[in-house]
């Protein structure tokens, strides 16, 4: 029998997993912003834009996907984040609206601007996205600064369920170095990953020999405040539950998660093998052009276990720094029991949307992009 509270982890899980296909598929945000690392001249910086403008609505349709995944299971943190702290949103959601228009119009007759504002518009994306996106998740570990008042929704003037703290709507949690870091890892992190997919999807020989200089680069610094952020939240304090709902803190709460579930500790080790197999052998083998699957596989992985160490085992995933009480749950915050089990029968036909992903991407994908094929493309970007 499905209970009430298998169905919260069950949409907690799905959650993760479309959090971290977001993550993994910002190589296109990443690759966008070598244009003009790996791309010397316009036809090579041409090759880049191509081969992300093929795959940038896979990211987007994710990112959507994702958000609404969030407003169906957990409404009290779509209310709450999106709602509350939509600064940080609305600037995310801009920075995507830049990259869309700069793939239509760089090359479009009458373009006063030139091509390389446009593509500068897509480093911009590449840099904002990432990092605000890193940031928001970077928040279920360091807390936001917002309150929870339910007993407002009988208020009839101002039926308000939750409010943020202060007037800068979200923006504050870029004042925690903590915040910044993680985020400024997941624009590394997008950076390795997009130099793997441009590696693995354009065959040009200048490109591919510039990538083995930018690989380690951007390998190190990701690796520095990837690690610096993790080590601060094992050994750092961390948001409990009470068996009766209370929250409280507690020292090393995301270790003891870790260690309680023992498993989870299993499929990190796995993820951060095949993270670093995928960028180690791209390094030392020229002619290996597939690390972006290794690599990818392994980020999935790693962030599906750090969001089920945010949620899972009795631990507030979204917490309050202004009112300890407030801090989300997947318990407190998820959506009645007919919605998340009418809702768990129509994720049934998650597998056949991800067969036709894939049939479309192995399509896309079938011939490798070169220089040949952008001069002979009237679509090109």
């Amino acid at each position: 029998m499905i209970t009430y509270q298998l169905l919260q982890q069950y949409w907690w899980l799905l959650v993760s997993l479309l959090g971290a296909l977001v993550v993994f598929l910002m190589f296109v945000q990443g690759a966008n912003t070598q244009i003009f690392n790996l791309g010397r001249t316009e036809e090579e910086r041409a090759l880049i834009v191509n081969s992300t403008g093929r795959k940038w609505e896979f990211t987007f349709t994710t990112l959507v996907t994702f958000g609404g995944a969030f407003f169906a299971s957990f409404p009290l943190f779509y209310s709450t984040s999106f709602g509350s702290a939509y600064w940080v949103w609305v600037i995310i959601l801009f920075s995507f609206i830049i990259q869309a228009v700069s793939y239509e119009f760089q090359n479009k007759a009458g373009n006063l601007l030139g091509v390389k504002t446009f593509q500068t518009c897509l480093v911009i994306n590449g840099i904002v996205g990432p990092l605000l996106l890193g940031g928001a998740v970077a928040t279920f570990f360091t807390g936001s600064n917002f309150i929870v008042e339910k007993a407002n929704i009988v208020n009839g003037m101002q039926p308000v369920i939750s409010h943020w703290a202060n007037a800068s709507r979200g923006l504050d949690v870029l004042l925690n170095p903590w915040v910044v870091i993680f985020g400024i890892a997941v624009v590394f992190l997008a950076r390795v990953l997009g130099i793997l997919y441009i590696n693995n999807n354009v065959s040009d020989d200048a490109i591919r020999s510039r990538i083995r200089l930018q690989l380690p680069i951007n390998t190190l610094l990701f690796l520095i405040f990837f690690i610096a952020f993790l080590g601060r939240t094992l050994l750092g304090d961390g948001y409990a539950v009470n068996a009766d709902g209370t929250v409280v803190m507690e020292a090393l709460k995301y270790l003891h998660n870790l260690l309680d579930m023992w498993y989870l500790a299993v499929v990190l080790l796995v993820g951060v093998l095949l993270v670093l197999y995928g960028i180690i052998r791209t390094i030392l083998q020229e002619n290996y052009i597939k690390g972006i699957w290794a690599t990818g596989i392994g980020v999935v992985l790693v962030v599906i276990v750090l969001f089920l160490l945010a949620g899972y085992n009795n631990t507030a995933y979204y917490p309050s720094t202004a009112d300890l009480q407030s801090s989300l749950t997947i318990k407190n915050s998820c959506s009645s029991e007919f919605t998340l089990t009418a809702m768990f029968y129509a994720s049934l036909i998650a597998p056949f949307v991800l067969g036709y992903i894939y049939y479309a991407w192995r399509s896309i994908d079938s011939k490798k992009i070169d220089r040949q094929e952008i001069e002979d493309d009237d679509h090109a970007y």
